[in-house]
């Protein structure tokens, strides 16, 4: 008689099956996700999905979002926030903050309902009195190791992390530091990364800066490594290139790599701007970094910071920008969606839609998925011949967070209507 696969087999070979689906990226995908083995590679359990660079391990996706045919459900979002989705299992987590009564709180809803399971609230009172208009109180996503949840949250002049389990129970907090941006008051963005055992958590402002990693059971921190005292905003991640594991981040005027493991600086190379918002990508011995203010560069670099291959003014601020198959693609802060040669910054061609722009792309089921801050969403094939424009709907009023991806479905976080009238939807729209 024939032995049932026990699950841990089972997610081994899931895995094993759906990373051969994706070949290009099945090494960082087995990378990423060996931070638990109780993630699957249907999971978008991080910032930027599990290969941390928007590429997602799903089947067909919708490719038009026209007269809600294809919305599986909707459910309304308390607060306000641009934190993105991300989906463990069979639930969507979600940061959010009520800034007029100084709560911020992380939710849970079921996957195939979009049912509120549970809202648990980490902080009352004490938010910063000033923010950047296009900012939030809850604009970091959250990370998830199958097990927990990490939220960052900027309140009562620090950066709280925040471990909650599955149903919302509180498992540890820490303070990481001190934040109290004075030059400039636009706010807190970068997402925790997890790696190893660790979380690792960023803050950068006109003060004691610094990346700094913690144990994901304990709390206990197991290293830190200053910053400059300048405001930026990007989230640093971990990636796989020239051979090595590089925690790579841009911003303060440099693109810098450090070792994951301790944070020990790998390279730095002056680059960019002084803040910028989105995240780097990468290839196998190269990483890309785009920004910012005050102002405009794209810049590419050996993976082992030894050449500045190329650059040019084009700035992707606030918004990453995606790799596919050696070809970058970006939609800058004007609306111009570019289409790069990765090995050179030879212009394939470009195309004018409409910004301004603030989410990141995804790819999935062969399409790109891009959001305009109008709460557009355009799905336009990579093609490095021509833009090839596949739709473009009107999803809301506002759409600042990206999308997150499970096997056939891609849930947004939008909003609808302005000021008083404003409501914060997540939409699921599926085959």
């Amino acid at each position: 008689m024939r032995r049932p696969l026990n699950r841990r087999w089972l997610f081994v070979l899931t895995t094993f099956v759906c990373c051969a689906q994706l070949a290009p990226y099945s090494r960082s995908i087995a990378q990423d996700l060996s931070v638990s083995e109780h993630l699957s590679p249907t999971d978008w359990p991080w910032w930027r999905g599990p290969t941390r660079d928007g590429h997602a391990n799903s089947g067909a996706l919708p490719t038009s979002f026209a007269g809600g045919e294809k919305e599986l459900w909707r459910t309304p979002v308390p607060g306000r926030g641009h934190g993105s989705p991300i989906i463990v299992g069979q639930r969507v987590f979600l940061s959010t903050a009520d800034e007029k009564n100084q709560v911020q709180s992380v939710m849970a809803y079921d996957l195939q309902t979009g049912q509120p399971l549970w809202r648990q609230d980490v902080n009352r009172g004490k938010l910063a009195k000033n923010n950047h208009p296009k900012n939030t109180e809850a604009s970091p996503t959250l990370a998830s190791d199958g097990q927990r949840l990490f939220a960052t949250f900027f309140n009562h002049q620090q950066i709280e992390l925040t471990v909650l389990d599955l149903e919302g129970a509180t498992q540890w907090k820490k303070v990481t530091g001190a934040f109290n941006p004075t030059m400039f008051e636009y706010g807190y963005a970068p997402s925790p990364v997890l790696y190893g055992n660790s979380v690792i958590v960023s803050a950068e402002h006109d003060g004691k800066s610094y990346i700094a990693a913690f144990n994901r059971q304990t709390g206990d921190e197991l290293w830190r490594t200053p910053r400059l005292a300048s405001i930026s905003f990007s989230s640093p991640v971990v990636a796989h290139v020239s051979g090595r594991d590089q925690l790579l981040i841009s911003g303060q005027g440099k693109v810098c790599s450090y070792d994951p493991s301790n944070g020990k600086s790998l390279w730095e190379v002056e680059g960019t701007t002084m803040a910028t918002c989105g995240t780097m990508i990468w290839n196998q011995d190269m990483v890309f970094a785009s920004g910012g203010y005050p102002k405009a560069e794209t810049i590419a670099i050996r993976g082992d910071g030894s050449q500045v291959v190329w650059k040019n003014n084009q700035k992707c601020y606030e918004q990453s920008m995606i790799l596919v198959d050696g070809f970058i693609y970006a939609l800058t802060d004007k609306g111009i969606l570019y289409c790069w040669q990765a090995s050179d910054g030879a212009e394939m061609w470009s195309k004018r839609l409409e910004g301004p722009v603030s989410a990141s792309p995804v790819i999935a089921g062969g399409h790109i998925y891009w959001a305009n801050e109008a709460g557009s969403v355009y799905v336009f094939k990579p093609n490095s011949k021509a833009m090839e424009l596949v739709s473009e709907d009107r999803v809301g009023t506002e759409a600042f967070a990206s999308p997150a991806v499970s096997g056939s479905r891609i849930i947004l976080r939008i909003a609808q209507g302005t000021d008083a009238a404003r409501q914060e939807f997540l939409i699921c729209f599926g085959t």
